[in-house]
């Protein structure tokens, strides 16, 4: 694998309307995954507990329902092995607007379940088995997704095109967290858990419809196209997954760690936060989801700042600020939520999620820079999901539980600073990609 390559640092041609289009097709697709991810995230902290997983101490529902939240992150490894090995073989698209279908269908039963209320353990079933459905789905999604984008531009611009459909991951929460803010100033507690939580997961089916016509009208990139044709005309090949498991298991452990930060820290801000702030700072709840907002729509400008930012300074030194950004901020994080000030916990939001930017930013390319065009899908697809679990399924679960255990914000700041470590060491160790070419690590691929 050619993994050094500096001199061919171009694409193939795409117009700039076709591009456009590609990153519209992306970007539609991450913000309905965040719409209906973190849709769920905060509907567990806030709804879920009690009308699917009612329990006499409120911290016991709380955790059931986010045990049916860390369902969707199980399921996600199997979908990217399902979906990457498909996308790697047969293309992109395809598979692509299978996730879509999927993950917006399933919001949109979410909204018409009946509670515990009506049917009893059944509905905590149903309500887990969609969460499935989601999960299976979404491990699917961002692979294929950023290499649309990845797959079609010049190294030297690849970390600000693919941070662009990175951006969908804060317009989607953006669009959920408004929507739920709007809720909660309009309706009072009763009519919020009677019937107004439904409506967010129902305005689902507006994301989904415009995110299969854009995407509909997308092909595979020209480099996808020429490795797939290749791919055709030589002996047949062993399954990706295999093929990534053997030969790029270095590769494999410098993604994991580049993502278990940022995926951590991400959940712990964005569905943590609605339980620490509100249950045991006293904060209100409109006050919590508005600062979520206005973090959200900054981060819409970070996460490609820090994107075009790697493509300047490289991978490494911008990942490595945002770790050790975020083991710094985590203490000035909890004390500005403990201080119930309401401008401070939009201060503490907002700095949370721009070291999150510096993270999430150049993920994309940073990921695909390390894996031949053959197997990159399933490549980036098992390196993002498999860390997923560790860091997204159980981290409100742990945040939780820590908060139960000692009554204190420090080990939950403390838990932060570990895998920042982690990360810090594992970015530390790889290689600068931010100069490989795409198309010359395919053809020299072994």
């Amino acid at each position: 694998m050619s993994s050094n390559s500096t001199t061919a640092n171009q694409a193939p041609p795409t117009s700039r309307r076709g591009l456009a289009r590609v990153v519209a097709s992306s970007t539609t697709g991450m913000a309905l995954e965040a719409y209906d991810f973190l849709l769920y995230g905060s509907a567990a902290a806030l709804v879920f507990n009690k009308l699917f997983f009612p329990a006499e101490d409120p911290i016991v529902g709380t955790l059931l329902a986010f045990l049916s939240y860390a369902l969707g992150f199980f399921a996600r490894p199997i979908g990217g092995l399902v979906f990457g090995h498909f996308g790697d073989r047969i293309g992109r698209k395809p598979l692509l607007i299978i996730s879509l279908v999927l993950m917006g269908g399933a919001t949109f039963a979410i909204g018409l379940l009946p509670t515990y209320a009506a049917i009893g353990v059944w509905s905590a079933i149903a309500l887990s088995a969609l969460r499935l459905i989601q999960g299976f789905a979404l491990g699917g999604e961002w692979g294929g997704a950023m290499l649309l984008v990845a797959e079609r531009v010049p190294a030297r611009r690849r970390g600000a095109w693919t941070s662009l459909p990175e951006a969908g991951i804060p317009l989607g929460n953006l669009i959920a967290t408004g929507v739920l803010a709007v809720l909660a100033a309009t309706l009072d507690d009763d009519a919020f858990l009677d019937w107004g939580w439904r409506i967010p997961f129902l305005l689902s089916a507006v994301l989904l419809v415009v995110g299969y016509w854009i995407r509909s009208k997308v092909e595979d990139a020209p480099l996808f196209v020429e490795a797939h044709e290749q791919a055709e005309k030589a002996v047949a090949e062993e399954a990706p997954a295999r093929t990534v498991l053997r030969e790029h298991r270095r590769e494999l452990a410098a993604c994991a760690s580049a993502r278990l930060t940022e995926n951590i820290v991400y959940y712990v801000l964005t569905a943590f936060i609605l339980v620490y702030a509100v249950e045991r700072s006293g904060v209100d709840k409109s006050v919590v989801l508005n600062a979520l907002v206005l973090a959200n729509v900054i981060q819409l400008v970070a996460t490609p700042f820090f994107g075009a930012l790697s493509d300047k300074l490289g991978r490494r030194p911008v990942l490595l600020g945002g770790a050790i950004g975020t083991a710094v901020w985590i203490w000035i994080f909890f004390w500005l939520l403990d201080t119930g000030s309401s401008p401070l916990v939009f201060l503490a939001m907002v700095g949370g999620l721009i070291f999150h930017s510096a993270l999430y930013g150049p993920q994309a390319a940073f990921f695909a820079e390390q894996f031949p065009t053959r197997v990159r899908y399933t490549g980036m697809s098992i390196s993002a999901q498999v860390t997923t679990v560790i860091g997204g399924a159980i981290a409100p679960l742990i945040a939780i539980a820590l908060l139960g255990a000692f009554d204190s914000s420090i080990p939950v700041a403390i838990y932060v600073v570990t895998v920042a470590v982690i990360t810090s060491i594992g970015v530390g160790l790889a290689k600068e990609t931010h100069r490989r070419d795409l198309a010359t690590m395919h053809d020299t691929a072994g």
